[in-house]
């Protein structure tokens, strides 16, 4: 599997037969300017962890030209097809599995809040965990550290996690590696940092934390990708 980091919380997950792009923020997202456009993606399947702009983002732009499978809570999902009649989506809410030809998906809890950038409700925020034949993703969306982490890390064997760390709006790096610690993820890189002056974050700290507490800490530049 193939993960190609565009700053902030928005990535792109290639397997041989499919892409999986989460919380496309591209256009305004000054982490990805020079490094992809929203023009250049044409995903099987985009995941939006929740409504917020810097989520959101170029999701509905996306869709109607790729006709990907959106993957959200109701409210997103219902959202969109109210606005344009795009159709294409699987709801879920938080807590559910789904299962589909190409793997599995569960919608997580997260501590956070969502709205679309017009003011609707969003639904609850969400996390995902994908699950393909080789290998399993977590996303954590935008959150606080909750305890139900440690359930994760009871139930799957995540190989590389996306954990918020950029603080003030998300928790920041002392949480984040409580999380890390509780999800038991083989690799995590770290996202939602230094994309706005309040959430600017020194992930040199970050990464000597993790290194100290027997954990791979993987920080990864707007652009970058890496090979699981």
């Amino acid at each position: 599997m193939k993960i190609t980091y565009f700053g902030h919380s928005a990535l792109l997950a290639t397997t041989e037969t499919h892409t999986f792009l989460f919380d496309p923020f591209l256009s305004g997202n000054p982490l990805s300017e020079g490094h992809v456009q929203a023009s250049d993606l044409k995903p099987d399947v985009v995941f939006v962890t929740h409504a917020h702009g810097d989520h959101w983002g170029d999701s509905e732009e996306i869709l109607q030209r790729s006709g990907a499978l959106l993957i959200s809570n109701y409210e997103i999902c219902t959202y969109l097809q109210n606005k344009t009649g795009y159709d294409h989506f699987h709801p879920m809410n938080t807590g559910g599995m789904a299962h589909f030809d190409w793997g599995k998906v569960k919608q997580t809890y997260a501590r956070h809040s969502s709205s679309f950038p017009d003011g609707t409700y969003g639904g609850n925020p969400n996390g995902f965990i994908l699950q393909t034949a080789d290998k399993t993703l977590y996303h954590a969306g935008d959150t606080d550290l909750f305890s139900e982490m440690a359930y994760i890390g009871e139930d799957f064997e995540i190989d590389l996690a996306f954990l918020p760390v950029g603080d003030n709006f998300t928790m920041g790096i002392q949480d984040a590696i409580r999380a890390a610690k509780m999800i038991r993820a083989k690799n995590v890189v770290p996202v939602h940092h230094n994309t706005f002056p309040y959430i600017v974050t020194d992930l040199s700290i970050w990464q000597n934390a993790m290194r100290a507490a027997g954990m791979n800490g993987i920080i990864m530049k707007p652009g970058e990708s890496i090979i699981l």
